[in-house]
């Protein structure tokens, strides 16, 4: 299994293809959150200058491996540090839903105040209420909450961080399959910071 593999998702590479468009000159891009570094390799392919932060060694190796001319480092979502207006865009591509729910309104402010004007957040996550409680993900053993969001909670709180709705793209459940797990209603959302 490729974690994060774009081939079968036409929509999200639409989505994907559409935010590169946006910020590719605005500046760096940070994918927070990068796993493997599937989704960073991509927008690296579409012309960004894109790095990748995971809080897992274990992927960071993997990425640094699997993509040894991108910059990867090791960091939480909720520890960047990162300078006020220094990227064109951040992307939280399904590693933002284990947050806590009272965590991630100051992380989507963090990323706010991170972009320059006219810089785009876009967010992917699974849509529901109430939370899964993981036990394996892709047949390997993991601990960790899933935390389901409709997507007017989500777009209220990148309101809330000061960012203006840019797109939102909304994909129904789907079902288990021989190489994929099933998967509840997913969306996608892209905001900006205002100009």
């Amino acid at each position: 299994m490729n974690v994060g593999d774009l081939v079968p998702a036409p929509w999200l590479r639409a989505a994907l293809g559409a935010f590169a468009e946006d910020v590719r000159a605005l500046g760096p891009v940070l994918d927070v959150g990068c796993g493997p570094g599937t989704v960073t390799a991509h927008l690296a392919g579409l012309g960004l200058d894109v790095s990748g932060v995971d809080l897992s060694p274990r992927m960071i190796a993997h990425a640094r491996r699997l993509h040894p001319a991108l910059r990867f480092a090791i960091a939480s979502a909720t520890d960047l540090h990162l300078a006020e207006a220094s990227l064109g865009g951040v992307l939280g591509w399904w590693s933002l839903f284990n947050l806590p729910r009272t965590v991630l309104p100051d992380v989507l402010a963090s990323f706010a105040r991170a972009l320059v004007p006219g810089g785009q957040l876009l967010v992917g996550t699974h849509v529901g209420d109430g939370d899964i409680e993981r036990t394996e993900v892709y047949g390997m053993p993991v601990t960790w909450t899933t935390h389901l969001w409709q997507p007017q909670q989500l777009a209220g709180l990148l309101s809330q961080a000061g960012l203006q709705p840019v797109a939102e793209l909304r994909l129904p459940p789907t079902p288990a399959a021989p190489s994929a797990p099933a998967l509840p209603a997913q969306v996608v959302l892209a905001a900006r910071r205002p100009s």
